[in-house]
């Protein structure tokens, strides 16, 4: 990991290990169709609005921070996306939700996942869980809002969200084949039986306003299995 000289324009582009195989078949399979941006580098707090030479400055400090070369961990990169809302929007959405993290200490414990839009009104949510190994998803109150969705060969979920916000979910080779998603207003998350800690992830997202909030979630070892 290192940083960019960004005393000029750069372009920094790397391909992740689905883009290389796409790639070296030949096939004209490789196409970027769609992409996403964010704005991890930068602290808005940095925007000062008192600074002695005037408007053209505020955002000086924010402008020359540097930026991080590119690398393929979406953990860590592009976190913060940003999202394509309807032209009226005055106030961006926010989701809300109990906790920003999930825990549980054995096996077969529930717990439910209840969001709230502030700024914004959503009918429903998809909850997609990373790894369903590590646990399920039910609904919880109201059956599943039918739904296109498909994976796109770049790992994104392709969603609908009726022509209005969009904001898309990116995930990995390997948790692509081990996800789930299920759409309604809330889940109840139940915890499976592990011989070790395990980390995943749980992306909720509003089906009108495009929000988005990531939930770290753990389960502890089955302590029948040590």
């Amino acid at each position: 990991m290192g940083f960019l000289d960004n005393t000029s324009i750069t372009v920094d582009a790397i391909l992740t290990k689905k883009g290389r195989e796409l790639l070296a078949r030949g096939q004209d399979e490789f196409r970027i169709t769609k992409f996403a941006l964010a704005d991890d580098e930068v602290d808005y707090n940095l925007w000062d609005t008192s600074h002695p030479n005037g408007s053209n400055y505020y955002g000086a400090v924010i402008e020359n921070m540097p930026l991080l070369e590119a690398f393929v961990d979406e953990n860590q990169l592009m976190r913060y996306k940003l999202t394509t809302l309807p032209k009226e929007t005055a106030k961006l959405p926010i989701l809300e939700l109990p906790s920003p993290s999930l825990t549980f200490n054995g096996a077969g414990i529930t717990q439910t996942v209840s969001p709230n839009t502030r700024n914004g009104m959503d009918s429903s949510y998809t909850f997609t869980l990373f790894n369903a190994d590590v646990a399920n998803l039910s609904l919880s109150g109201g059956s599943a809002a039918p739904r296109q969705r498909r994976f796109l060969p770049n790992g994104e979920v392709e969603q609908d969200f009726g022509g209005r916000a969009t904001t898309p979910v990116f995930l990995n080779e390997a948790e692509r084949k081990r996800s789930i998603t299920v759409v309604g207003k809330s889940v109840r998350v139940i915890s499976r039986s592990l011989t070790t800690l395990t980390n995943t992830n749980i992306s909720v997202t509003g089906n009108q306003s495009g929000a988005n909030f990531t939930i770290s979630l753990t389960v502890k070892a089955d302590p029948s299995k040590l």
